[in-house]
């Protein structure tokens, strides 16, 4: 018989969490050189404040940022030129 390791799960608080949010990633200038700027990717923030991004562009990718918006901007922000446009209240 195998046996699989336990993983520990968040549990959504609903009476005390808000609505998922739906947002656009906004990049106002490319340091990069790759991404382009205007809208580059569509977020969820969901109630436990866990973030799924859809990048757009030639090669569409989805990626989960646990740890929410602020990872999320640490590491895609570009110190300033990207912005998060809700689309929800």
């Amino acid at each position: 018989m195998t046996s699989f390791p336990i993983t520990r799960r968040r549990q959504l608080g609903r009476a005390t969490r808000n609505p998922p949010r739906r947002f656009h990633l906004v990049r106002h200038v490319d340091i990069s050189g790759v991404s382009g700027t205007g809208i580059v990717a569509e977020g969820v923030e969901w109630s436990d404040s866990t973030v799924t991004l859809r990048w757009t562009g030639d090669y569409p990718t989805t990626t989960v940022w646990q740890d929410g918006i602020p990872a999320l901007l640490a590491v895609h922000g570009h110190q300033g030129a990207t912005a998060i446009h809700w689309l929800d209240p």
